[in-house]
């Protein structure tokens, strides 16, 4: 996982690949059928860890704008300093290959959903509790943070000031509770 997300799949080579995983060109092949199978399986780990993370941040068993700012903080420090010179596979992923690999597009297409789909629920919680300002509506809300955190990531790959991060997340935030 972590060959393709620093070189990207097309940057990754198959020796890169055989010292990662210290296998053999033969066992590597008998694991993952070929280097896209292995990609596959490195781009699930990496959305399986991050939907673990959000479902963390976002723990129903707490309030959801804490848990809607923990979710924040969190893409606020992954996308800061070195963090986010690094960036996000899956943003990666997106504009290397979904235009050309259908199961690619399937994977990312459903993490987004499944990312603003637990974005609105929280939404809908803060919603319940009377939280969220007038007017907000959840779906949309969430779109529109989803739309935020992955923007941070891309943004991120320039080292940008934690300070403008921090602040435009808190404007939007502000925008949404009351």
């Amino acid at each position: 996982m972590n060959v393709f997300w620093t070189c990207g799949y097309h940057g990754t080579s198959l020796p890169d690949l055989l010292q990662a995983t210290r296998l053999s060109r033969g066992s590597l092949y008998a694991a993952f059928g070929d280097k896209h199978g292995l990609f596959l399986r490195a781009l699930d780990r990496y959305i399986d860890e991050a939907l673990a993370r959000l479902d963390t941040e976002l723990d129903p068993r707490e309030g959801a704008l804490s848990g809607l700012r923990a979710c924040v903080a969190g893409y606020i420090e992954r996308t800061s300093g070195i963090n986010g010179k690094r960036g996000c596979l899956v943003v990666a992923t997106a504009m290397e290959l979904v235009a050309h690999d259908p199961e690619v597009e399937r994977r990312i297409r459903r993490f987004f959903k499944l990312m603003e789909k637990r974005l609105t629920t929280t939404l809908m919680r803060a919603q319940t509790a009377g939280e969220l300002a007038a007017g907000v509506e959840p779906a949309n809300a969430a779109r529109m943070l989803l739309c935020l955190l992955e923007g941070l990531r891309v943004v991120g790959k320039t080292r940008p000031n934690r300070a403008a991060s921090q602040a435009a997340a808190d404007t939007l935030l502000d925008r949404l509770v009351k």
